[in-house]
């Protein structure tokens, strides 16, 4: 079995903003959307009602993962919903989603939102959501701890999500002194988040701590699995994410990620145009 390494990894910064917008950190830099393919971006986000409201998007996915508040989800097709700590929300924005994103109430809603490529073949699909609430995702229990299965397989398990593209996420808990080797395809581009805790990561034992990033290595191209070996040395909760490569040039401009400039003209003219519907309230 390939065994996976940190290839990089940094401590997130986080940047106070004030009202509604609480505080918000950069996890995945779009940037760096080469090395980290099929992935764009990943934002951290404490934010109040207000914030997120009616705003369209275009040729990604999306995979809103809440960490504590509640977060109201509605869309312009009559889609609401109410999500929870531990529910996750998955977005094909495909051709063109209008939606909106708010905290409950008075909440501060506290969120990881992954930006999740599209292949050029699937952007102009069908928008379309899915609810996967903590409950529904399959729990496995290992010695000193417990892996969470929202999408992918591992484990003998597979979570509920279906995305249109290749994509695992998994949460997974340790206590104080707990190893565990976490399994994934060898050939998906991978990386983790350290929601709480300090850990030993990978072949090279680097130490992570509270919100830590890195970046694996994988076997493109390979078919088989690989084991990403995590050792806590206090009690951890890691997020691990790992997506297929789709290998095709990506434009991003504000809330749309295509492959070409004209593309991303083309998308503003579309939603100026009224073709993204009406506004979602």
């Amino acid at each position: 079995m390939f065994k996976r390494d940190i290839k990089k990894h940094w401590t997130v910064q986080y940047e106070e903003r004030g009202m509604p917008h609480v505080q918000a950190g950069l996890v995945l830099n779009p940037q760096d959307w080469r090395e980290l393919d099929p992935f764009i971006l990943m934002a951290e986000d404490w934010f109040k009602r207000g914030t997120f409201s009616d705003h369209p998007h275009r040729g990604f996915q999306t995979i809103t993962y809440v960490i504590d508040g509640r977060l109201e989800h509605i869309d312009n097709h009559g889609g609401h919903s109410i999500l929870e700590a531990g529910d996750i929300q998955y977005m094909n924005a495909g051709s063109g989603a209008r939606h909106a994103e708010e905290a409950v109430d008075q909440d501060i809603a506290h969120t990881l939102q992954l930006w999740l490529n599209l292949p050029g073949e699937l952007k102009g699909t069908t928008t379309s959501y899915q609810n996967v609430y903590t409950e529904e995702a399959p729990v496995v229990a290992f010695e000193g701890g417990t892996l969470k299965v929202y999408s992918g397989e591992t484990a003998d398990v597979k979570g509920p999500l279906e995305p249109l593209v290749p994509f695992a996420l998994s949460e997974i808990r340790l206590t104080e002194g707990a190893e565990f080797t976490y399994e994934l395809p060898e050939g998906h581009n991978a990386f983790l988040y350290i929601l709480s805790g300090d850990l030993i990561a990978g072949e090279s034992e680097v130490n992570l701590k509270k919100s830590s990033a890195a970046i694996l290595t994988f076997n493109d191209g390979g078919e088989g699995l690989s084991g990403l070996t995590l050792k806590a040395n206090k009690r951890s909760r890691v997020l691990v994410y790992s997506g297929k490569p789709i290998k095709e040039e990506v434009v991003a401009s504000g809330p749309f990620v295509m492959n070409s400039m004209e593309e991303i003209r083309q998308a503003y003219r579309d939603y100026q145009e009224g073709k993204f519907g009406v506004e979602a309230k």
